[in-house]
């Protein structure tokens, strides 16, 4: 879910749909408002699952099917795509329709934010969010609610497997070092981070989101606030979980199926559209387009890009001026293009190397490696009319 950093220090509990406290991807101090804030109170069977134990067998993994090896932590496209081929994430957009108005939402993003026209000024990489794959078996835990962050009927509420070594997403940082994730307790839970969970179990066929999640160290409670599940079996239509319902982002629509990673770099391919993020106050107020299925209090005028917008560098774009490492995330940038997906104010999500399965420093990619781009550069990709924002949302939470 969307959120930046306010000096309220928390959420409000009013029917007025806003949010506040450090996204994961903005280490500035920037107050604006995201994200619903329905504070009806759910509970959950305070029972652990389990299951078969864990399966150590390890299969070539299949990278059109959704198959892959959970044998391990690491949990990366590379090995796998984490949905069917068939997703709106995975479709070739490099000959799509640009929108009527996309020239005039470039030109402003540059001479609202310049040099370049992203949140920092220029397109920033951040690295602080990370994916971890689930071994077969793993153990679930039910969690208790943290009402403040829990929307209804927006968030699911079932147990989540919790393989041991994995991390959440801590505070937000550039470029955090391996030894600044502390498991799955969230050092700034406490002060509103977004402390996102993120779970991705292949033998389930399930993708576990978690919008402000932690595992308290000392106590071993482990409290959440809105889990997004998702079907990994499933090509979803383009009313996602549900019009006007959020996820564990703010568009609405999944994180991990848009996270790009190390070891994609060190394949040479990105089969998959990226996820990038501005201000709030550079999306447009109250709108969202398809695939997005929310949006928040945002603040932009008519000429800024909607929740859920798809933009694409230009083909004609130079990437071989770009380090070999750059050049393996504009292509994918050229044919799949980046979904404003949250609120924050570094444009681009790459998934954090913490587990080692490939570092980003071996494939020579830090966060100024497309500081180049400008939004003039992009164009945005027709998806049709947009919609108000709501916060109508009409679904059944799952439960289990």
């Amino acid at each position: 879910m969307s959120s930046e950093t306010s000096s309220t220090g928390g959420p409000t509990t009013t029917n007025d749909p806003t949010t506040a406290g450090p996204t994961s991807n903005d280490p500035t101090n920037d107050p604006t408002t995201a994200g619903p804030t329905t504070t009806t109170t759910a509970t959950t069977d305070t029972g652990v699952m389990t299951t078969e134990p864990p399966d150590t067998t390890t299969d070539t993994p299949d990278t059109t099917t959704g198959a892959g090896d959970d044998s391990t932590l690491c949990a990366s496209q590379a090995e796998g795509l984490f949905f069917p081929a068939d997703a709106i994430w995975y479709q070739d957009a490099s000959n799509d329709p640009v929108a009527p108005d996309s020239d005039a939402i470039t030109a402003w993003m540059v001479q609202n934010a310049p040099p370049n026209g992203w949140g920092t000024g220029t397109m920033r990489i951040d690295f602080s969010i990370t994916a971890v794959d689930a071994p077969a078996g793993t153990e679930k835990r039910a969690y208790e609610l943290d009402n403040d962050y829990y929307y209804s009927p927006d968030c699911d509420v079932a147990p989540i497997p919790l393989p041991p070594g994995g991390v959440v997403e801590d505070y937000p940082q550039e470029l955090p070092p391996a030894d600044s994730f502390e498991g799955y307790d969230c050092s700034e839970y406490a002060n509103g981070a977004d402390c996102h969970m993120i779970v991705v179990s292949r033998s389930e066929q399930r993708l576990y989101e978690i919008y402000h999640a932690t595992l308290d160290a000392q106590t071993d409670q482990f409290t959440a606030g809105c889990l997004a599940l998702w079907d990994t079996s499933k090509v979803y239509d383009l009313d996602g979980r549900g019009q006007q319902c959020t996820s564990a982002d703010a568009a609405g629509f999944p994180i991990a199926p848009l996270l790009f990673s190390a070891e994609e770099i060190e394949a040479g391919e990105i089969n998959h559209a990226i996820r990038f993020i501005l201000p709030n106050s550079m999306i447009r107020a109250k709108k969202y387009v398809a695939p997005a299925t929310h949006g928040t209090n945002t603040t932009g005028p008519m000429t800024s890009i909607p929740y859920g917008g798809h933009m694409r560098l230009r083909a004609d774009y130079p990437i071989e001026n770009l380090s070999p490492g750059a050049q393996v995330i504009a292509k994918a940038l050229q044919k799949y293009g980046m979904y404003m997906s949250d609120g924050g104010n570094i444009a681009l999500t790459a998934q954090s190397d913490v587990y080692g399965c490939a570092t980003w420093a071996d494939v020579g990619v830090d966060s100024f490696s497309l500081e180049d781009l400008k939004a003039t550069d992009f164009e945005v990709i027709d998806h049709g009319p947009t919609m108000d924002v709501t916060y109508e949302c009409e679904r059944t939470p799952i439960m289990e």
